[in-house]
């Protein structure tokens, strides 16, 4: 069972831009984690990817600001070591490093689902992690 739903940087751009096929997959997506009690995952790293100036900043913010119930998970130590470890297993370099953290937030929580619009990188990386599911946008 999937006990988070995680968004990746397209996924966060998507929820940004109220409009759109990509906008209402993923708002689908957050009322069903909603109504299951599961958490919104959004990695500290996605929030870097996406922060380019004030313009942008300001609609990553916005978004931010009416999405109530995003969790915006930091990179500590321990996550560190996770992120390190999704790369190892998939032999990996640092170029993924977006995508590790996404997906090393759905291990940590037991489970989850990886929202993209990268699927075959995402997918690579939770290749080990069965409980870890990746749901193309």
């Amino acid at each position: 069972m999937s006990r988070a739903l995680v968004l990746d940087s397209e996924a966060l751009s998507g929820l940004a831009r109220p409009q759109g096929q990509r906008f209402a997959e993923i708002r689908a997506a957050l009322e069903a984690a909603r109504r299951l009690r599961r958490d919104v995952v959004v990695p500290a790293v996605v929030l870097a990817e996406l922060y380019r100036g004030p313009r942008l900043n300001q609609v990553v913010d916005a978004c931010l600001s009416r999405e109530t119930g995003l969790e915006v998970r930091e990179t500590d130590r321990d996550f560190a070591r996770l992120v390190g470890s999704v790369l190892a297993a998939a032999n990996a370099d640092s170029g993924a490093l977006v995508d590790a953290h996404c997906v090393a937030a759905a291990v940590e929580a037991g489970g989850g689902v990886v929202m993209t619009s990268d699927r075959r990188d995402l997918e690579r990386l939770a290749a080990p992690y069965p409980h870890v599911h990746i749901a193309p946008i």
